[in-house]
């Protein structure tokens, strides 16, 4: 059942070092490419090769309710959620538009959503449950929903890798979601709701207090239960999205996937898979830091170093897929710059 803890694929250290090697020996200073050579240098070590490469993305987007709607703690209404999942289908959402702009593989899964059945192309529907239960009174989901969720993850790269996808980006929607990875993010780190909760879809100053003060009765209720372990914790106040999500992030590193984290929400799944997997963390690349209040903490605790920050808050994979383009250039600039030997300058420092 805890397949979760198998080991994960090691990282090709000899590759990590010709990469290396190639940077010293391309025409610029050594070192003046800055974080653009450390993501090329970690993707050659990632896919064993000296030569990275992007060519084949895949974006899957995991979607669930949550049951602390109930405590009114968003700007947007729960039916938003199963509406934007028809718009992820249609082309019309921005990780929609992103993944044509690199001809990515959008995979989109209902998790878990509110309604009744329905149908719209594009869309899996494997729904575990109607949403999670409100975490402020019950427990979000069983364990044995939590172990479901964490499957569709793991499936949805198995399918990404049977595609010879090269990098994995999850995204999430899930109105709510930001208060169930606060409530997540808080068991995790022992620290209250103060500390990591924000506006989410841009709620008011009074009903972010309310939102805070809702997952502190979380904590209360949950923490002695729970304790440390992420598993438990993640199913006491987590998402099914989100579980996903950290069953395919674990899957990734078991596999030899490289993954792009978004953002927040993303960022806790991330964190969620590290503690019940620490070895998984090997094969992550932060695509950004939003301005998603906690997530700049998460990020600090993971010991990641986002590539872009530009105040980014929408989910959805957005940052992550921002990022790409950055992973690509510099992939490129690894790969196609001449070096010292072949452009015949003179790389011997005076």
């Amino acid at each position: 059942m805890s397949w979760w803890v198998e080991p994960v694929k090691a990282i090709d250290e000899q590759a990590k070092q010709f990469a290396m090697q190639r940077q010293q020996q391309l025409t610029k200073p050594t070192g003046s490419l800055g974080d653009l050579e450390l993501i090329a240098i970690q993707l050659a070590a990632l896919q064993g090769t000296t030569h990275p490469h992007v060519n084949q993305p895949w974006i899957t987007i995991f979607a669930g309710d949550h049951g602390v709607m109930q405590e009114n703690i968003s700007a947007y209404p729960q039916a938003v959620t199963r509406q934007m999942l028809q718009n992820f289908a249609t082309g019309g959402a921005c990780i929609s538009v992103i993944a044509r702009q690199y001809a990515a593989n959008l995979q989109v899964i209902d998790c878990g959503t509110v309604g009744g059945s329905y149908c719209y192309e594009g869309v899996e529907t494997h729904c575990i449950r109607a949403g999670t239960a409100n975490f402020a009174v019950e427990a979000a989901m069983t364990e044995a929903q939590c172990h479901q969720a964490m499957k569709l993850g793991r499936d949805s790269v198995e399918k990404a890798m049977s595609a010879q996808t090269d990098i994995f980006v999850a995204g999430e929607m899930g109105i709510g979601n930001t208060c169930s990875a606060s409530a997540l993010a808080c068991l995790l780190l022992n620290e209250d709701a103060e500390q990591l909760t924000g506006i989410g879809t841009g709620i008011d100053a009074q009903k972010l207090k309310y939102k805070k003060q809702v997952i502190d009765r979380a904590i209360a209720l949950h923490q002695p239960h729970v304790k440390e372990d992420a598993f438990k914790i993640m199913s006491a106040v987590g998402g099914l999205e989100i579980a996903a999500m950290t069953g395919a992030y674990i899957r990734c590193a078991q596999l030899g996937m490289p993954m792009v984290i978004d953002g927040f929400i993303s960022s806790v799944a991330a964190l969620c898979a590290v503690r019940l997997n620490p070895d998984a963390r090997n094969w992550m690349l932060f695509g950004h830091q939003s301005a998603e209040y906690g997530h700049r903490r998460v990020l600090a605790e993971l010991n990641a170093q986002p590539i872009l920050n530009l105040n980014l808050r929408l989910g959805e994979g957005s940052g992550a897929g921002a990022a790409l383009g950055v992973i690509q250039l510099a992939c490129a600039l690894h790969n196609q710059m001449a070096t010292f030997a072949e452009a015949s300058v003179s790389g011997d420092q005076v």
